[in-house]
């Protein structure tokens, strides 16, 4: 990792940096052993303080993902040496099941990047479209898991339900577990994972077509979709969790934003976006 040190950083030690970035001990102890690092073209370490401005370069663990190109090209909203956030599209698996798939979002992102490793950070539910974090290197994916983890990154999304009136902001919080009764299907459980859920506003766009902004706080398996179903407006399109008898399911990834952890930079993407 490569990256110009923030004001934010100033007069820190990469240690306390990557400390505060949440980093586990066993990638710090590995950084504490490294004869790579430099400031500035110059031999440091983590113990050495850094000043705005500086160039600092991190090696990265030599880890490579195991998906298979596909030789078809991602879109890529947003790109960095660490970063990237794709489109995934209506159909698609976010990755294989199998190592012998090649038809998935990874297998597209692999071919697409200039990087032998890259993993998603959260995934989509094959009928949804939109987009997806990717880590290019293991240590971002460590950092962005966590950041994920504490809500340090904005995922909104935008989903089609029947009403009549438009449905008033509120949070869904409700646990969701496997269904006992089918294998691919997910139900509110008070025995369930905690899932939160925020409908941020919604405006009517047909008669009867309501579209929601929503914010996950959690990323359980089809969250928006058992959530809504739940509260009695499941999303248009759904075999599973509506009425449907098509796969044409009114839901996507949006926009994505958060703060970039090494730059400190302000990243928003949305759909919206000219590429």
């Amino acid at each position: 990792m490569k990256f110009e040190i923030p004001i934010k950083y100033n007069q820190l030690t990469l240690r306390e940096i990557f400390q505060q970035l949440h980093l586990p001990k066993k990638d710090l102890h590995n950084l504490n052993m490294s004869k790579t690092i430099t400031i500035n073209d110059e031999t440091a370490t983590l113990m050495t303080k850094v000043n705005t401005g500086d160039v600092v370069y991190v090696p990265t663990p030599e880890e490579t993902s195991n998906y298979l190109p596909s030789y078809r090209f991602a879109q890529i909203y947003y790109e960095d040496d660490d970063i990237a956030i794709v489109m995934k599209p209506k159909g698609v698996k976010t990755h294989p099941n199998d190592l012998k798939e090649s038809n998935t979002l990874m297998n597209h992102v692999i071919y697409t990047v200039k990087s032998d490793y890259v993993e998603p950070i959260h995934r989509l539910d094959q009928e949804t479209v939109g987009l997806l974090i990717v880590a290019k290197n293991p240590l971002m994916k460590k950092i962005l898991d966590r950041m994920l983890e504490e809500n340090n990154i904005d995922r909104i999304y935008k989903a089609h339900v029947h009403s009549l009136l438009p449905i008033k902001p509120q949070t869904l919080d409700m646990p969701i577990g496997k269904d006992k009764f089918h294998a691919n299907k997910r139900r509110v459980s008070p025995t369930g994972q905690t899932a939160i859920t925020h409908i941020l506003n919604s405006k009517m766009i047909k008669e009867d077509v309501c579209e929601l902004d929503l914010k996950l706080d959690t990323g359980r398996t089809h969250q928006i979709r058992v959530h809504l179903a739940e509260i009695g407006h499941p999303v248009i399109g759904d075999p599973i969790y509506g009425n449907s008898t098509l796969r044409q399911l009114e839901l996507n990834s949006y926009k994505i934003e958060f703060v970039h952890p090494l730059t400190q930079k302000h990243i928003s993407v949305s759909l919206d976006d000219e590429i």
